[in-house]
């Protein structure tokens, strides 16, 4: 798998999103501004992606600051962090990640800072090799539920791509078809960015997963020919009643689900699982460009110029379309992971 992002002779090292799948091409970003630019126009992607990718912008932003003391370092750290926060506002690992960092901070204020510097990077370190490691567990619990010979339907990205390896939905899928399990998937091409067929596919196709690209109306036809089993997707945020927030569209599958009875799926980590959310209502919509609706890669026309635009990333799947929750902890009906998260 190519790599979504690390840190590298001082960098922070990104796959450029918005390149694939023309160009495999790697952003080296040397300041913290470089970073949030990255999150905001979609070149990282994903929500534990972009959590991790936070967090080394905030190491990154460190390593940079002139202060002899901790008392005029912290403060230009917290600067760093709250322009990093301001990049997106729905994927809640964004959060996570920089309060985790701010944490980290605060630990470090009797050590010199030259150590704090260090001990930044390494905590960012940290996060991105836990997320690996409890994709991998996620993918092992989640495979339970994919039988032999089924065909998954899965809306956006939630791969390798979008978190710091190995995914989440398709880490899911990644994880049955390494058990031998002979699956097919089916991809949305997820309008309007494209992240299903952009890189969805092109990741299944790495990893030589049989994948199917459909346009994003065609799942309810093939749904009522039986010929999706079940369906398995990422998300942006889960509120504490299991409402969850992900790409555009992912609603309209759940829908189409439950009217022909076939198994909706959410995989995500406990850093998506945001208890200070009370439902879906209350979890931000994030508004993008008209241009991402009205042109293919912001230089092919597709409507007419100047119409009317309404382009939300997101959209709520409430809690009663979702039959199952895939954690690193294990699977759980979305109304119990408010008592089972409730401790961490």
């Amino acid at each position: 798998m190519v790599p979504t992002v690390e840190w590298k002779d001082g960098a922070v090292r990104l796959l450029d999103q918005s390149r694939l799948p023309e160009t495999i091409e790697f952003l080296d970003c040397r300041d913290y501004q470089t970073v949030a630019d990255a999150i905001r126009t979609l070149k990282v992607r994903g929500a534990p992606a972009i959590g991790v990718t936070a967090a080394m912008g905030v190491a990154l932003g460190a390593q940079a600051i002139d202060a002899a003391d901790y008392a005029s370092f912290a403060p230009a750290v917290i600067k760093i962090c709250d322009e990093l926060v301001a990049t997106r506002p729905t994927a809640v690992n964004l959060f996570w990640a920089i309060e985790r960092m701010r944490r980290k901070l605060e630990s470090l204020r009797a050590q010199p800072i030259s150590a704090i510097k260090q001990a930044l990077i390494t905590e960012s370190q940290v996060i991105l090799e836990e997320d690996v490691d409890l994709c991998k567990t996620m993918g092992r619990h989640g495979a339970k539920l994919i039988s032999d010979g089924e065909t998954i339907l899965t809306h956006c990205n939630a791969g390798s791509l979008a978190t710091a390896g190995y995914g989440t939905a398709l880490g899911v899928i990644r994880s049955a078809w390494e058990q031998g399990k002979k699956i097919k998937v089916i991809a949305d091409e997820t309008r309007p960015v494209l992240q299903g067929s952009r890189l969805t596919a092109w990741e299944l196709m790495q990893d030589q997963i049989p994948v199917t690209l459909i346009t994003d109306n065609m799942a309810g036809s093939l749904m009522r020919q039986g010929k999706i089993h079940l369906c398995v997707v990422g998300a942006d945020r889960i509120a504490a009643n299991g409402d969850v927030a992900n790409k555009i569209g992912t609603y309209s599958v759940a829908v189409l689900a439950k009217a022909h009875n076939i198994p909706f799926y959410v995989a995500a980590p406990y850093s998506t699982i945001d208890l200070n959310t009370k439902s879906g209502a209350d979890i931000p919509i994030e508004q993008r460009n008209p241009s991402e609706v009205t042109t293919i890669h912001g230089s092919h026309p597709v409507a007419p110029k100047d119409v009317a635009v309404y382009n939300p990333a997101f959209d709520v799947t409430p809690a009663e379309l979702i039959t199952g929750i895939i954690t690193e902890r294990g699977v759980f009906k979305p109304g119990d992971i408010a008592s089972q998260f409730q401790s961490m």
